[in-house]
């Protein structure tokens, strides 16, 4: 157990001064978000949000996956999402190397066979973000009042530029 002692002792920490108690769950801001998993994202902040703004869903890549779609209606339905922003971003794993790269990255790295796993690779980030955003603004059970946008985030100025 003390593999993660580092995390329990700054989760007491966050405890200690915890302001979310009792909150009810809905996207304050009416926002939802889906973007990619990267650890240079940071979703609120780069929009101006804080906890309880907003409803996020991360994947490689930042796809709308069916996972994502769901959880989509299920924002817009249950939870106050009004606009959706769909936020790859530059400099993205999935987007700057092929198939075979990255299975043949993960092979070296876990010391066996990995030609099997299927990694989602993104040829055309633009294009990817616009079938992305229209498959939102598609969906029998995301009515028209939603707004869905489509934006690319820059890793290294953290700007936002819309392109859908």
């Amino acid at each position: 157990m003390a593999d993660f002692d580092d995390l329990m002792s700054a989760n007491r920490t966050f405890a200690k001064d915890f302001r979310y108690g009792g909150f009810d769950g809905v996207a304050a801001a009416g926002v939802a978000l889906v973007t990619c998993m990267d650890s240079r994202i940071d979703p609120l902040g780069m929009i101006g949000l804080v906890p309880g703004d907003a409803k996020i869903f991360r994947n490689p890549g930042g796809r709308v996956t069916p996972q994502a779609l769901e959880a989509l209606v299920l924002g817009v339905h249950l939870l106050n999402v009004q606009r959706v922003l769909v936020v790859p971003h530059t400099r993205c794993a999935v987007a700057s190397n092929s198939e075979a790269e990255l299975r043949e990255r993960v092979a070296a790295s876990a010391g066996q066979d990995a030609s099997w796993q299927q990694f989602h690779v993104v040829e055309d980030q633009v294009a990817a973000l616009a079938e992305d955003v229209a498959k939102v603004r598609s969906h029998p059970l995301v009515p028209d009042s939603v707004l869905v946008g489509g934006f690319l985030y820059d890793v290294d100025s953290g700007l936002l530029e819309q392109k859908v």
